[in-house]
């Protein structure tokens, strides 16, 4: 590797990243990105275990979603930085967790999170997570679930849009009356008939790219506030 010099920002450093024998290009370009990315830098710095917080950062500065004493469900949760957040602004406590994490891949534990490795997908993930939450229901669900990608785009964006659609069923089952959902998306992956259905269910239905979110990036959030309750069986 190589530092040059870039602009007048970040200290004016660039680093650079050489091709090498067996290392695929697409590869190289990953870790030049990885390696120059400011929020990776900051993560590392502030303690957060992946640049992702930054993105529920924002999106709770400027929408007020987690609030002290508030359930959070986070789906995907895997390595945890929205559970971190979650924690953090919830105020969860080792003695009373408040936030429940779910993800098929290991997790190292987040204090103030009951962390369950299973997927998500799994018939009986649901009532998993409302036994971990002591029967309560959630305030908040969160959802920074993708599916694995394939390199083709239309497959991806209907393995990540199904996902969204598990995502959306679990709250509309388990939320608290005026709870609120957030999950990611693919640009053009969510229908109209998703969104309506949302909009008849929350009083509010937004999409919204934090700057956290890479511009090259295909993935938006869907916000939804208010819930207005439903009459459809909840997960026990």
């Amino acid at each position: 590797m190589s530092r040059e010099k870039k602009g007048t920002g970040d200290r004016g450093l660039h680093v650079k990243v050489k091709s090498s024998a067996g290392r695929r290009e697409s590869s190289t370009r990953w870790l030049q990105r990885q390696l120059n990315d400011p929020y990776v830098r900051r993560a590392k710095m502030d303690g957060y275990r992946s640049r992702a917080a930054y993105k529920l950062i924002e999106i709770d500065d400027k929408h007020k979603l987690l609030k002290p004493g508030y359930r959070v469900v986070d789906l995907g949760c895997a390595p945890g930085g929205w559970c971190q957040v979650a924690v953090d602004r919830v105020q969860s406590s080792v003695e009373a967790p408040k936030v429940v994490g779910i993800d098929y891949l290991e997790m190292d534990h987040v204090r103030g999170t009951t962390f369950l490795q299973k997927d998500f997908l799994d018939d009986d993930a649901p009532a998993a997570l409302m036994a971990a939450l002591g029967g309560h229901k959630p305030d908040v669900v969160l959802s920074d679930m993708a599916a694995p990608t394939t390199g083709h785009k239309q497959t991806d964006h209907l393995r990540t849009t199904h996902l969204f659609e598990i995502a959306i069923d679990f709250a509309r089952r388990n939320l608290v009356p005026g709870g609120s959902f957030l999950a990611k998306v693919f640009r053009g992956g969510t229908e109209n008939a998703l969104l309506h259905d949302l909009k008849r269910e929350f009083k509010t239905v937004a999409h919204l790219k934090p700057p956290a979110s890479r511009k090259e990036s295909p993935e938006l959030y869907v916000i939804a506030k208010g819930f207005r309750g439903s009459d459809l069986e909840p997960d026990v």
